[in-house]
Formats: C-alpha cells, sequence, structure tokens
C-alpha cells in the first residue's frame, strides 16, 4: 500500500488482545484492518471481499491455520498469506509454506517487521512492483513515503496518501465511492461518501496549491477518475 501505503489487510487471530494491538499499529501506518477470530470466519471474510493480504495465526478455533490457507488456495484465491506461530520448529514453518502460506513469523515479533513483511507481500503480488508510481509531476514513493510534485516535498495526511496510492495504481478508471471506501477503509467505516469527497477535496487543494493542477475528474454520480496534467 515499507512498499505500499494502500493494502487492505484481513487478520485472522483469536486472541483478541492481539488482534487488538496489531490492527491498531497497522492502522497507524495507513493500513485497513479488518479482523476475525476463527478459521471459519477467515474463509467466509476472503471469500466475500478482496483482501491485499491475509495474516493469518497457525492455531485457530474450530479450523487451523494451514486447512483455512488450503481452503483459500482450493477456492483458486490468490492473495498472499503470512502465517504468525508461536512455534519456531522448521517443520512448522514447511508446513504453513506447503499449505499456500507465503510467509512465516514467529511470535513475539516487532510491528515494524510484521508491517514491512505486509508490505512486501502486498508488493510482490503486483504485476509492476515498482515503489515509485509517477503521473506528471506528481511523485510518489511508497517505500519512502513521500509526495513530490515538481521536486516539491508535499505533506499528506496517511488517508490522503492511501487515496492518492489507490488512484495512482489506476489510473485513468473510473472509481466509485464505494470502491474507494472499500480499499482504503475497513469494514467498520461508517462516514459515509461525503468523507470520500472530502478527502478528495483535501488532495485536490494540496496538489494544486503545489502546481500539479487538479488531476482529479469528478463523474457525476459515479465516481472520480485521474487524468494528471502533464
Amino acid at each position: 500500500m515499507g512498499i505500499l501505503t494502500f493494502v487492505r489487510v484481513l487478520l485472522v487471530e483469536d486472541d483478541r488482545r492481539l488482534a487488538a494491538s496489531i490492527q491498531r499499529g497497522l492502522g497507524e501506518s495507513g493500513l485497513a484492518v479488518d479482523i476475525v477470530h476463527d478459521g471459519n470466519e477467515g474463509i467466509a471474510a476472503v471469500l466475500s471481499a478482496p483482501y491485499d493480504v491475509v495474516v493469518m495465526d497457525v492455531m485457530l478455533p474450530g479450523v487451523d491455520g494451514l486447512t483455512v490457507s488450503r481452503e483459500l488456495r482450493r477456492q483458486k484465491v490468490s492473495a498472499p498469506i503470512l502465517m504468525l506461530t508461536a512455534r519456531d520448529a522448521v517443520d512448522d514453518r514447511v508446513s504453513g509454506l506447503e499449505a499456500g502460506a507465503d510467509d512465516y513469523m514467529i511470535k513475539p515479533f516487532a510491528m515494524r517487521e510484521l508491517l514491512a513483511r505486509i508490505r512486501a507481500l502486498a508488493r510482490r503480488h503486483l504485476p509492476d512492483r515498482t515503489s515509485v508510481l509517477t503521473a506528471g509531476s506528481i511523485v510518489l514513493d511508497t517505500a519512502a513515503h513521500t509526495l513530490k510534485v515538481s521536486g516539491k516535498t508535499v505533506d499528506l495526511t496517511a488517508k490522503e496518501f492511501a487515496i492518492l496510492d489507490f488512484f495512482l495504481h489506476h489510473p485513468g478508471r473510473l472509481l466509485s465511492r464505494e470502491q474507494i471506501i472499500e480499499h482504503v477503509w475497513d469494514y467498520d467505516f461508517e462516514g459515509g461518501h461525503n468523507l470520500v469527497e472530502v478527502y478528495i477535496g483535501r488532495l485536490r487543494r494540496k496538489l494544486v496549491e503545489n502546481g500539479a493542477g487538479d488531476p482529479f475528474v469528478t463523474v457525476r454520480g459515479a465516481g472520480y477518475r485521474l487524468e494528471p496534467r502533464p
């Protein structure tokens, strides 16, 4: 969505305190994190919404993480899976990878490393893996978490950065307010479409003030399209 700022994560973790801590830590870095607490809920969530990365504990009530991973791969779900476990045995790590996981982390872990691994997995899943996105005079470096317009650094909030990142990954494509909400906020979002308009308005103002012009085209009743100025 660091690599990418815009990343939507599903966290499957039965330890509710740990899950809340991870959600808070990743959310502060601009990621949208949804939480479920058992394997069956994890399967249902992934099959019902698009996620960029699935972070999942191995030991889950009901259906364990290895079984969930196998089922998601059987269902042709290609989203990267990062397994969390308290066990450090080589056989456990191999079992996770053979079940379809893409990466493995041992508890306890540093939040910075978890964030870096999630972003690396999300970038690896993209056809274009570059961390620098450009459109006209706009240069968004998702690794350095900076925006430059004609070489000048422009400060953005985490959500502004995530929205611009989303548009830069889909240049020229019409993005509805629902799509923006779905990909930038988690499923507890209750702000309504007006909040999306507020953030687009802020981005417009900052880009215009710094010489990029207004790259957003409003399609009434449908959404927005990014058409950068040369």
